[in-house]
């Protein structure tokens, strides 16, 4: 069984336009409903919500604008477009269809093209709709798991090892709002640049519609359909060359402002194979169909730029849920290592941004078992320390690898190096070289002693230019 393409309320009180217009849809793949008056179109309308309504204006008892009224007031079928579809012809009376929430006007007698056009077009902007509205509870959900992560920090500042854990994330607060804020951006801006084009066009469609012919409509539709498709990413270099190709070919059509047009299809995706579009290119409003054809294809390319915002910004915001969370069993669990690793580098991504380049060699290791938790506060440490040493410019090297029964994580950093008469004094309580402020001199000693806690061992090897520290964890057991 096809799948239908969306279902329509017809409401009329003439039985041979229902009969026209149950037929037409149902064939074209739609699921019509019918309705010979105004109470039963309302009773229907809210028990079971169409994705569209075709509303005749002349009926007994409540006319089509009262209906209207009656479904714009209601927050079940306020979101449903009402095209109203009526023998009255008056400028008064169109104005008042779209004064009481309508978004269309067809006249009778119907033309059969311009009905399916129009019923395809309004539940086309319908389904943008919904898929914007279905972007922003995502979004709203992802706020909603950062706030509870946060939160969920406040709790840890129990234990010393909290307390620092507390204080690494003090000093990633600035990058890790600037993670959290670069998608928020990118979604207000295409939220807004979708209101806008919805706001033009709606306007707009229903006056172009009636202006093109039957070819033209099915060419404008498909000018649409290939902006849609189009995902291919071009440099700034390929544009340009891509429009002047496409100018020329234009001018050599005779069509006037071809500079305008070429640029706008480009923009578009729309750069070779343009010939099926030429009719429609030399019309003298060719520039406004474009326009609205462009503002259409935003949409969907804002739709887009959500979803990868939000896909990013929920990357960031399980890898500080990940980091937040605190194991309260006291239990030792299997974990993989370099998860854990990859979720304090998402954190640090702001500052590694800065001039790091970050080289990963991980080889396969089976699940250890660990207080993961705690050694996500060595990572911590122990990376946060290799950027410092390296001012936030230089090549950090994580190696993740299994020699015989441990489990060995090196992390080298190419900083100034440890001068030699103080790496025995590195892993002394309180004992930094940072300046008052910046250190407690602590984090070393708390990562020492997570490592002891899981019979490990810790190691450091320093010469000008390369600083390794190398964690060996017991893997035999897990």
């Amino acid at each position: 069984m096809n799948k239908s393409k969306g279902t329509i309320l017809v409401v009329d009180d003439t039985p041979a336009n229902v009969r026209f217009l149950v037929g037409t849809l149902t064939e074209n793949g739609y699921t019509v409903r019918p309705a010979i008056d105004s109470q039963s179109a309302l009773v229907g309308a809210l028990a079971e919500p169409p994705d569209l309504i075709l509303l005749d204006i002349q009926m007994p008892n409540m006319n089509g604008y009262e209906v209207c009224s009656k479904l714009k007031a209601s927050p079940t079928t306020r979101h449903i477009p009402v095209i109203f579809i009526s023998a009255l012809s008056e400028v008064l009376d169109k104005v008042k269809a779209f004064g009481v929430g309508g978004v269309d006007y067809i006249t009778k007698p119907f033309q059969l093209e311009e009905v399916l056009a129009r019923v395809e077009t309004h539940l086309a902007i319908q389904y943008l709709q919904k898929s914007l509205l279905q972007k922003n509870e995502e979004l709203a959900q992802t706020n909603h798991e950062l706030i509870n992560t946060l939160q969920q920090l406040k709790t840890t500042q129990e234990e010393l090892i909290q307390k620092e854990k507390m204080a690494a994330l003090g000093q990633l607060v600035a990058g890790i709002a600037h993670e959290i804020n670069t998608p928020l951006g990118a979604i207000r801006s295409s939220v807004g640049n979708i209101s806008e084009s919805l706001n033009q066009t709606l306007e707009q469609l229903p006056t172009l519609f009636q202006s093109l012919s039957l070819e033209q409509a099915q060419d404008f539709l498909a000018l649409l359909q290939r902006s849609l498709q189009s995902q291919l990413t071009l440099s700034t270099k390929e544009e340009r060359r891509l429009k002047r190709a496409l100018k020329n070919q234009l001018e050599s059509e005779e069509i006037k402002n071809a500079d305008i047009l070429a640029d706008a299809l480009v923009d578009m995706g729309i750069y070779n194979e343009v010939d099926a579009f030429l009719p429609l290119l030399k019309r003298p409003d060719s520039s406004h169909i474009l326009e609205i054809a462009y503002n259409l294809s935003g949409i969907q390319k804002g739709a887009t730029t959500i979803n990868t915002a939000t896909e990013r910004a929920s990357k960031v915001v399980f890898a500080l849920k990940t980091y937040a969370r605190y194991d309260q069993s006291g239990e030792m669990i299997p974990a993989n290592l370099s998860e854990g690793i990859n979720t304090v580098l998402t954190l640090y991504q702001n500052q590694l941004k800065k001039g790091i380049e970050v080289k990963r060699n991980y080889t396969e290791l089976p699940p250890v078992l660990c207080y993961p938790d705690e050694l996500n506060q060595v990572w911590t440490n122990l990376i946060h320390n290799a950027l410092q040493a390296m001012d936030y410019r230089g090549t950090l090297t994580i190696e993740v690898m299994q020699q015989e029964q441990y489990a060995s994580i090196s992390i080298t950093d190419t900083g100034a190096g440890i001068p030699e008469e103080i790496k025995p004094k590195i892993f002394e309580p309180f004992f930094t070289t940072k300046p008052p402020g910046e250190g407690s001199g602590l984090g070393l000693d708390i990562v020492k002693k997570i490592i002891k806690k899981h019979q490990g061992k810790i190691e450091v090897e320093s010469i000008p230019g390369q600083t390794k520290f190398i964690v060996s964890l017991p893997i035999a057991n897990s």
